[in-house]
């Protein structure tokens, strides 16, 4: 997770967090005024006690002044009936003082009790009065339940339903997904923006760079133009100043060369009549009276065999050929006196390899004095053969 995607995390936990402690923040939880938290585990469920309802008289005011005298006999005449009944009252009155009255939350108080109307009491006069007597008010119905033995007569607050928290619940978990879902888009705007400007300045970069290379291409181009125009300006240059030189030259490499090849022509003619005059032994395969002859030519084919001669020829023997084979003619004093193909091996520059071969091992071992006495030159044919080395046989 890259550090800015780590950052927004934590800073959408912080503000779940938060957001969750504000919901759940009441006033006069602790009952000083003070606010508080109210937390879902803090509930109790218990039993609620058995509903009683009290019906009391709605209190008569006093319209006129002269009611009193009525009101003062009513409430004389109440009296008896009141003594005469005292524990129905009492009982009435302790079931009014002990019902629990519903409310809308836990922290609503119950009613105070209604307070009885005051009483005037008024001394009898000894003179008759009239007395005008008032229509008797209809007994209080009370309107009680039995107390279950069960609940205990304590005055306890109305719990909140459990469908109710369920529903807060539901409404509170639904907010925090929501703020989730935004904080997610959120981070998912903020994370395009940021592709699209890394996109933007790649794009930038990779224009530019391009850029510079177009640049820097033309430059080399325009420079191999101008080096090669100075290039054959100096060689026309050059030309024209060795005109006289060249044509001098030409003509002593010509004279050259034709002395050269008079020469070999006199070489060749030299050797030719050597060649006729002196005595040659021949060894064309690996059997011969002469036991020298065959020592000799056996001690001529290691040479070529055990030194570091396949180099020589190790690329051209790699071309389709023939096993060529060849004689080479050897003088008394161990050069050679020339090199003939008797069978070509098909690839001239295999067969130019081979005579380089034979002419780099010089010089060879000198003829002993018997061979020495019998000939002047030894021609030796062997077939050449290659794979990691030369073989002759």
């Amino acid at each position: 997770m890259s550090p800015e995607r780590r950052r927004l995390t934590l800073a959408l936990l912080l503000s779940l967090l938060i957001h969750t402690l504000l919901l759940s923040l009441i006033f006069d939880g602790q009952g000083l005024g003070l606010p508080g938290f109210g937390f879902p585990w803090q509930d109790r469920r218990i039993e609620v006690p058995d509903l009683h309802v009290v019906l009391v008289p709605a209190p008569v005011t006093a319209t006129e002044p002269a009611a009193a005298a009525p009101a003062a006999a009513i409430v004389a005449e109440a009296k008896p009936r009141a003594e005469a009944h005292p524990k129905s009252d009492a009982a009435t009155a302790s079931h009014a003082a002990k019902t629990p009255s519903r409310t809308d939350g836990p922290g609503d108080t119950a009613p105070p009790p209604i307070p009885e109307p005051a009483v005037i009491a008024l001394a009898r006069p000894d003179e008759a009065i009239r007395v005008v007597p008032a229509t008797p008010a209809p007994p209080t119905p009370v309107v009680a339940a039995a107390p279950s033995a069960s609940s205990p007569e304590i005055a306890m607050p109305p719990l909140r339903d459990a469908g109710d928290a369920a529903r807060e619940q539901a409404i509170e978990l639904a907010k925090l997904d929501r703020a989730m879902q935004e904080a997610q888009r959120q981070a998912q705007q903020l994370e395009a923006a940021r592709q699209d400007i890394a996109r933007q300045e790649a794009a930038r970069v990779e224009t530019a760079r391009l850029e510079t290379e177009r640049q820097e291409a033309a430059r080399q181009a325009a420079a191999r133009q101008e080096a090669a125009r100075q290039e054959v300006a100096r060689q026309e240059a050059a030309q024209v100043a060795a005109a006289p030189v060249d044509v001098a030259q030409e003509a002593a490499a010509r004279r050259e060369a034709t002395l050269r090849a008079i020469g070999r022509q006199l070489d060749e003619e030299a050797a030719r009549r050597d060649a006729s005059s002196a005595r040659r032994g021949r060894l064309f395969g690996r059997t011969d009276p002469n036991a020298e002859l065959i020592l000799y030519a056996e001690a001529w084919s290691r040479k070529i065999e055990l030194n570091m001669t396949f180099d020589m020829v190790r690329e051209a023997a790699k071309q389709p050929h023939t096993d060529p084979l060849v004689t080479v003619a050897i003088r008394s004093d161990g050069s050679v006196e020339s090199v003939t193909f008797v069978r070509s091996s098909g690839v001239a520059a295999l067969d130019e390899a081979i005579e380089r071969v034979v002419r780099s091992q010089v010089p060879y071992q000198a003829f002993s004095p018997g061979l020495a006495r019998e000939f002047d030159v030894i021609e030796i044919r062997r077939t050449w053969y290659f794979d990691m080395a030369i073989r002759l046989y």
